[in-house]
Order: C-alpha cells, then structure tokens, then sequence
C-alpha cells in the first residue's frame, strides 16, 4: 500500500509539472503590433521660393531704386512743391503794379467841376524787392533739398527692404531643400519600419519633425509675401503687380573709406544737412526782409485834373454874343508819397527773424553731430556684422554640415539614435538661419553707411 501512494505521487507531480510547461506557452501574450499611423502621405511639392526668387528675369535693388524714385507718389509730390518753389521766385522778381486813382467833383447848384487823374508807382526803396527775392530763392533751394533728402532715403528704405525680401526668400529655399530632406529621410525610416528594423515610434518622431517643418515652410513663405507687398508700396507698384528679385548676400565685404573721410564726405553730401542750412540761410534772409520792411519808402505820384468854374452872370465874346461866365483849366500833378516809419518800424519780425536765425544755427550744429554719431554707429555695426558672418562662414557652417552628415551614418548603423539626428538637424538648421540673418545684418550695415554718407552708389551703381 505504501509502495502504490509513493508511485501515484510520482504520476501525479509529472502532471502537474508537464501542465506548468504547457500552460505559460499557451498563455503567452504576443506584443500587438501598432498600427501605421493614419498620416497624409507625404509628397514632394513644389518649389514655392521660384516664385519669389529669379536669378535671371528678376529685379535687382538697383532696378527697384531707380524705379523707385521714379514712381513713388510722395517725391512726386515734392517735386510737385519744388516746380511751385520756381514759381514763387518768378513772382518775387516781380515788380509791384502801378495805382491809377480817379475822382471828380460838381458843385452843387452851381456851373462849377473837376475832373482829376492820378496814378501811383512803389519804388520799393532799402532793396526790398531783392530781399523778397532772395527769402524766395532760399525757399525754392529748400523744396528741392527736401526733394534729394526724400529719394535718399527711399533708396535706404528700397535696398534695406529688398536686403530683408531676399533673406526671407533664402531662408524659404533653405528650408525647402530641408523639406526635401525630411521627405527622403520619413521614407527611410518608413521602410526599416516596414521592414521590422525599427520600432513604429521612430516613423511617428520623423513624421512630427516632417510636419513641423512644412509648418516652418508656411510661415518663411508668409514672410516673403509679406517683404514683398511692403517693397512694392515703397516702389509705388499696385500690391497684385508681379514681383520677382535677383540677387545675393555675395561681396559684402568692401573696402570702405576710414571713418574720419567717411565723416567728411557725409557733412559734404547729407542732403538734410544742407537743408538745415538752407532753412539758416533763409533765417537770415527774412531777418534782413524784416529790416527793410521797417524802413521808409515811397511812392511817385503822377497825375491830371481838369478844372471848370464860372460865376452866374453872362458876358458878351468877341461876336457880341452873351456867354457864360467861366474857367476851364488843365493841371499836370506830381508829387512823392513817402511811409514814415515813425510807429511801427517792424521791431517784432526783426525780433522774432533773429530767435528763428538763432534756432536754425543751433539744429545745424545738432545736425552735424547727429551726422558723426550715424557714420561711427555704422562703422561699429558693419565691422561687427562682418566678423560675425565670417565665424559662421569659416567656422561654423562647414562643420555644422560636417556634424549633421556623421550623426546620419551612425543613425543608420545603429550607433545612434533618431532623436541624436534630429536633435543634430535642429542644431544645422539653426546654423544656416543664423548664416543667414548674419548675411542680412552686414548687408544692412553696408546700406547704412551708403545712407549716412549720402554716397553716389546709394542711389545709381
């Protein structure tokens, strides 16, 4: 009986021990494989930046300066205002019109009139007529400097705009190619999915950093548009009107005149420098206006007067006839008309001519030292851009790109991992937007110092 238990326990643990090894074998849960994820499927589409950017039939700066200037509403305005300047000067150089004054009396109830003729001429004496001459010429010179300062500073705006429109159409094309690179690299990790190479979370990662940068391809395309609408108000183009541009960031670097000669020729060339002397100039002149205003003139005085009067009896002529008895007499008159200034010798215009004389001497001298300070602030700005794009240019870009092609091969030898290359991507694209925007700056620093100076390149090349 004993020997039969001992035998059943032994039946009995090979059961139990052959169901623990069958039972997990089938109850083992397989991992589900997720599905793909339900994404559109990405496409290759079209260059967008070709619409903005033509290196042969495009516009460059200098075509959108000179355009510019012929076609923008204000300075056609304020050439408009020039012309009336010239106009203003052909009537000061008028002479004052000659009075006529006629007047006649009659005696009432009686034979007796007079008639009498009297002209008048200004002599305009203390040289007012050139003084009026002179502030009228000073004005006029005024216009016309207002005129040059305003197409010196539409070329600035036009060249620094157009400088902001191509950065913009840069950075689109950048990431564009960027783009296209996501595109090739989405299908690379979908096939090592598909494969079973990869987990499916990598093909998830890579179609977030797709989107994200098709979502930075709308926002770069929005900003070109944007440079675009706002280059063709400053050019006086209609905002539906065609517009491509042609160009690059290339040649930036030039040698530039020390900054003493720099300084120089700007207090030479600034147009709203000389306007700020013209404005003293014109100071002085209504000062010595306001003077001989306040001196004595005259006028000559011409005139004739035809007298008749008689008694009311009657006398007999030479024919024994009776006549009225009467006078008829001619007078020729002439006689200076003088103004006294006795009273008023214009002492509160001369007054107030030498405070606004003062007051332009001052601005000038203000705007000769906000000269200085704009060719050195664009010196530092240039120097300091320049230097920058060079860092990126010798030493940044280059081993960006280095860095960016070595974390791909690792990734695709299983070294590292898809978040290292994207984290590395992020880093190059960084890099070029910032080459970029180093571009940019040295090439608005370069424009500065053409707009400071007033330089001849500013406006015609």
């Amino acid at each position: 009986m004993e020997h039969f238990s001992i035998g059943l326990s032994k039946r009995a643990l090979l059961a139990v021990i052959t169901v623990l090894l069958v039972i997990p074998g089938c109850l083992t849960v397989r991992p589900q494989v997720p599905t793909r994820p339900q994404v559109s499927t990405p496409d290759a589409q079209p260059l967008s930046h070709l619409k903005y950017l033509d290196q042969t039939g495009g516009r460059t700066a200098d075509d959108l300066v000179k355009f510019a200037i012929a076609n923008n509403a204000e300075i056609a305005a304020m050439r408009n205002e020039a012309e009336a300047g010239e106009a203003l000067i052909r009537q000061a150089r008028l002479r004052p019109n000659p009075s006529v004054e006629v007047s006649g009396t009659r005696m009432i109830g009686g034979p007796d009139n007079s008639l009498m003729v009297e002209g008048g001429l200004p002599l305009e004496l203390g040289g007012r007529r050139g003084s009026r001459i002179r502030v009228a010429e000073r004005e006029s010179e005024i216009r016309k400097l207002a005129v040059a300062e305003r197409e010196r500073q539409v070329a600035a705006e036009v060249r620094a705009k157009f400088g902001e429109t191509l950065a913009a159409a840069l950075k689109l094309r950048f990431t564009e190619e960027m783009l296209a690179r996501a595109l090739e690299n989405f299908s690379l990790v979908a096939a090592r999915v598909e494969e079973g190479r990869t987990p499916p979370l990598e093909r998830s990662m890579e179609t977030v950093e797709l989107n994200r940068i098709r979502a930075t391809r709308e926002t770069s395309e929005g900003a070109v548009e944007i440079r675009l609408l706002e280059l063709r108000n400053l050019t006086g183009m209609p905002p539906e009107e065609p517009l491509r541009i042609r160009g690059d960031f290339g040649d930036l670097i030039d040698q530039l005149p020390p900054a003493d000669e720099a300084t120089r020729q700007a207090l030479e060339r600034r147009t709203d420098l000389a306007g700020a002397r013209a404005v003293e100039q014109l100071a002085a002149a209504r000062t010595a206006q306001a003077r001989t205003e306040g001196r004595i003139d005259a006028d000559v005085m011409v005139g004739y007067q035809r007298m008749r009067s008689g008694f009311p009896l009657s006398g007999i002529d030479e024919a024994g006839a009776l006549q009225p008895i009467e006078m008829r007499s001619n007078f020729f008159t002439f006689g200076v008309r003088l103004n006294l200034p006795v009273r008023n010798r214009n002492q509160g215009m001369i007054e107030a001519a030498i405070l606004e004389e003062e007051a332009a001497r001052k601005r000038r001298e203000f705007g000769e030292l906000t000269i200085r300070r704009e060719v050195a602030a664009a010196y530092v700005r240039y120097n300091r851009s320049t230097r920058s794009m060079e860092i990126y240019r010798v030493g940044v870009r280059d081993q960006a790109a280095q860095n960016l092609a070595v974390v791909r091969q690792t990734y695709e030898l299983g070294s590292k991992t898809l978040l290292d290359f994207i984290a590395e991507h992020h880093r190059f694209i960084e890099t070029e937007s910032g080459f970029i925007d180093s571009q940019l700056e040295s090439y608005l620093s370069r424009v500065e110092i053409l707009r400071v100076v007033n330089a001849s390149e500013l406006i015609s090349k």
